[in-house]
């Protein structure tokens, strides 16, 4: 165990967020695992609400009825598994589709109006270690650490596309990096909490960099900011 949380110490945070396919949530759960702090992954409760508005009929440009599904969304995270209403949902909930239907539902101001609270639930001791695209500018914009990880656009290609082809799901290169840069667009040009680095995130490119590097880069970096 790497940390020993003080009693007078507000609860720890480190806020990483990074566009798609950077590696951050595969980061990010190792650092939580590292520092034995709870883990949040937000993208997962965007993809919740992309798949429960599949399976109730509901289009994602009808926003009331997003933001409605969003706050009544039955969702837990237990036992290395996500579950919606009550059924784990496995790898459907890694696909490009869903995949691409979070990233269309994360454009709604009142859908993420609607998962804020539940986001800031997770704050919990000894801390926390959250993944997403706005988890330092406006989640926890008091974050402990604040990282922005990223990488280019081809390596991340790449790496999705072999996460893909190992879970056995059919893909294409060029698709995927296509897909790739579209979300990069919408995520950094939608008018609520757009990606973009802060100006107190410390930059992590791991175009260059093993998953390990990157983990120990972050465990680095909350070293030096959180000595308690």
């Amino acid at each position: 165990m790497e940390h020993q949380h003080g009693s007078s110490c507000p609860i720890p945070v480190i806020a990483i967020d990074g566009p798609s396919a950077s590696g951050k949530g595969t980061v990010a759960a190792r650092v939580a695992q590292r520092l034995h702090f709870h883990y949040l992954d937000s993208g997962a409760l965007y993809r919740l609400v992309a798949l429960a508005a599949s399976r109730a009929g509901v289009s994602l440009e009808d926003e009331p009825r997003l933001a409605s599904l969003a706050g009544r969304l039955d969702a837990r995270f237990a036992d290395d598994e996500i579950w919606l209403d009550g059924e784990p949902v496995g790898l459907g909930l890694r696909s490009e589709a869903c995949s691409q239907g979070a990233s269309r539902v994360a454009a709604w101001p009142t859908v993420r109006e609607a998962l804020l609270a539940r986001q800031r639930a997770f704050r919990q001791a000894p801390g926390l270690v959250a993944d997403g695209r706005d988890m330092g500018s406006v989640v926890f914009p008091e974050a402990t650490l604040k990282i922005f990880l990223t990488a280019s656009a081809e390596v991340r290609a790449d790496r999705r596309y072999k996460q893909l082809i190992e879970k056995g799901l059919h893909a294409n290169m060029e698709d995927v990096l296509r897909d790739v840069r579209q979300r990069d667009e919408r995520d950094s040009t939608r008018a609520v909490a757009p990606l973009k680095k802060g100006v107190d995130a410390r930059l992590l490119d791991t175009t260059g960099l093993s998953i390990d590097d990157a983990v120990e880069a972050v465990l680095a970096y909350y070293r030096q900011v959180c000595p308690c």
